[in-house]
């Protein structure tokens, strides 16, 4: 019985207990034990104690008590076996805990609560957001009076101050409202506005362009502002684009993985986020036959018919309906779904002003290497594409054809992130977070050093990509399409779920506005950052082409530097995650309830029982 109370923690006792074998008559034995049916009254409670199944509150012995006078009929109807008082405190309690909850191939019914719909919303977010990237650099690149120069201009100038706008604005709206009625709040204006453009902005489309302005802005300032004037003359397009661009940063980086890392805890993030994706990039796949689809049923209508009006219409309904499911796939989890326990040593936080926010978040250095990997993703990638990109639209300057290939594109990388995803949660159980963290920049250096050399050192190639029927262009588009869907699918599967699961370990208050500040803000500030560096390249050194050795040079920089902070977030992701396991530990520890058994001279014990003669003052003793 001494071994079972040690196990359970600490108690304090008197020094020296006085028996009750002395107090009981002799007739008072096992008949009295188990045929007795006065109650005890007089306990004040304290502990909580378990007589035959029944709780009782037992106050906890204090050193500085007097005298307790307990009459003998009372005691004599209180004593039991030290046995049986010993299977009823600690059986009781611990079946209670080890019964096993049921399981669905080895998962427990109440992850895959969990996991199912989460892989579900993902499945409809991403297959929004590969129609909504692919339509939309149809829209502005095709566009009258545009080209693919307004690109730069519009990551610049305005996706990324939009984007901290919004930052602000949802920095502000969640000290203010619950996390349920902010997911609302954002994700519903954005299925208002896609359904609105499909129906009812591009048709009118021509009514509400002030092409007429631009045209004489145009003659005004010259060609070279051209890019700039598409913004104004293509505004309606320009804020689709912008919707989309914010669609991936806000619904799928804030709200559904901010969501995700709510309701799950770091060891199922590790087994089921990398397969997350796998559903996702069905989405992909389907996604991208769907595009493809609508692109080439333009060809099959008739004269004078828009159609990519119609094209528009049938995927903007889709994403309304995909928009819906979100909602409903929120509220269903919400309902049903139980939350997991937390440390509560970090649930109270002080609510923060916006910049208060912002500098507490500068000054956390997890965050700023969070933010540091994120920006370095978006200048690395962006680097990269924009320069396919300009090879993509020499190859292929008709918008069918672009975006047929866009959506052959976004299969493809649908079908390599899906081989990518089964294959992380190896990498994940054997190698770790750390090493998780480090493929996806690994992989964008190797391919994009392929890449640029081929740009770079294309003629000694020539004579070989002959004999493969194709031209060099025409090569360099295939490899920076390889280049692009190896270093997504590596994203995907392995750079989103590290990021996402570095958020799990913070307080809710940081978890919430880190997630802002970092997806919301870092994400297009990478983007924007790799626009501007090319900006500067080509007013620098004359064309996108001279300045491709720099861009190279630039990106090992970059890499090189994201490299470096993965591996400083690897050991401060470690430090909070030991540190969360033993607040947990101890907050086990402190709800376990403690019996007390008292031994006596002749071996006999009884459950809570005071004796009637105490000491003056007698030491606790720790056991």
């Amino acid at each position: 019985m001494e071994a079972a109370i040690q196990t359970r923690g600490i108690l304090s006792l008197p020094a020296k207990p006085i028996g009750a074998r002395s107090l009981l008559h002799p007739s008072h034995g096992l008949k009295h034990r188990l045929f007795s049916s006065k109650p005890r009254n007089n306990l004040p409670p304290s502990l909580s104690l378990s007589f035959n199944g029944h709780n009782k509150k037992v106050q906890s012995f204090e050193p500085n008590l007097h005298r307790i006078s307990i009459s003998h009929k009372e005691r004599s109807t209180e004593f039991i076996c030290k046995a049986e008082a010993d299977g009823a405190l600690f059986n009781e309690g611990d079946t209670a805990a080890v019964v096993p909850s049921p399981k669905i191939f080895g998962v427990e019914v109440t992850t895959l609560k969990k996991i199912i719909p989460l892989g579900l919303m993902f499945f409809c977010i991403l297959f929004n957001y590969t129609i909504l990237r692919d339509t939309k650099d149809v829209l502005v690149v095709t566009a009258k009076g545009s080209s693919a120069e307004i690109i730069p201009f519009l990551k610049t100038w305005v996706n990324l101050p939009m984007a901290i706008g919004f930052m602000l604005l949802y920095t502000k709206l969640s000290n203010v409202l619950s996390k349920k009625a902010l997911f609302y709040t954002v994700i519903i204006p954005f299925i208002i506005y896609f359904g609105a453009f499909g129906f009812v902005m591009y048709p009118l489309s021509n009514y509400i362009h002030p092409e007429a302005l631009a045209d004489k802005l145009l003659a005004t300032l010259g060609p070279r502002f051209m890019g700039p004037l598409a913004i104004l003359r293509i505004w309606s397009f320009c804020l689709f684009y912008v919707m989309a661009e914010l669609w991936g940063s806000v619904v799928i980086s804030v709200l559904f993985w901010g969501f995700a890392n709510q309701i799950t805890t770091v060891d199922e993030a590790k087994k089921f986020y990398p397969l997350f994706g796998l559903g996702a990039n069905v989405a992909l796949i389907f996604s991208g036959r769907t595009v493809k689809y609508f692109s080439n049923l333009r060809k099959n209508l008739g004269p004078g018919v828009d159609g990519w009006a119609v094209s528009l219409k049938a995927m903007m309904s889709i994403v309304v309906g995909m928009g819906l499911a979100i909602c409903f796939l929120y509220w269903w989890v919400n309902r049903y779904v139980p939350l997991p326990t937390r440390s509560l040593k970090k649930k109270n936080k002080p609510k923060m002003g916006t910049m208060e926010s912002l500098k507490f978040l500068v000054s956390s250095p997890y965050i700023r290497d969070l933010a540091t990997l994120v920006v370095a993703y978006g200048i690395s990638i962006n680097l990269v594409e924009v320069t396919w990109k300009s090879k993509l639209k020499a190859q292929f300057p008709s918008p069918n054809e672009y975006s047929a290939f866009m959506g052959d594109f976004s299969t493809c990388t649908g079908i390599a992130t899906f081989t990518m995803m089964l294959l992380s949660q190896y990498v994940f159980d054997k190698y770790g977070w750390g090493v998780a963290a480090k493929i996806t920049p690994t992989v964008l250096l190797l391919t994009g050093v392929a890449f640029f050399s081929l740009i770079l050192f294309g003629g000694p190639f020539a004579p070989l990509v002959a004999k493969l029927g194709m031209t060099p262009l025409l090569a360099a588009v295939y490899v920076g399409a390889l280049q692009n869907i190896f270093s997504k699918s590596a994203k995907y599967s392995l750079f989103d779920p590290c990021k996402e699961m570095a958020y799990i370990p913070l307080d809710e208050d940081t978890k919430v506005k880190g997630k802002a500040a970092i997806d919301v803000v870092c994400n297009p500030l990478g983007k924007s950052g790799g626009a501007l560096i090319q900006q500067f390249m080509i007013l620098s050194f004359g064309s996108l082409a001279n300045s491709t050795p720099y861009l190279g040079m630039i990106l090992l920089v970059i890499v090189t530097a994201w490299l470096a902070a993965a591996k400083s977030l690897e050991g401060q992701f470690n430090a909070l995650r030991s540190e969360e396991e033993l607040e947990k530990e101890m907050e086990r520890a402190s709800s376990v309830k403690i019996p007390v058994v008292s031994q006596e001279e002749g071996g006999n014990g009884s459950l809570g029982e005071s004796t009637s003669s105490w000491p003056e003052k007698s030491a606790p003793t720790n056991i």
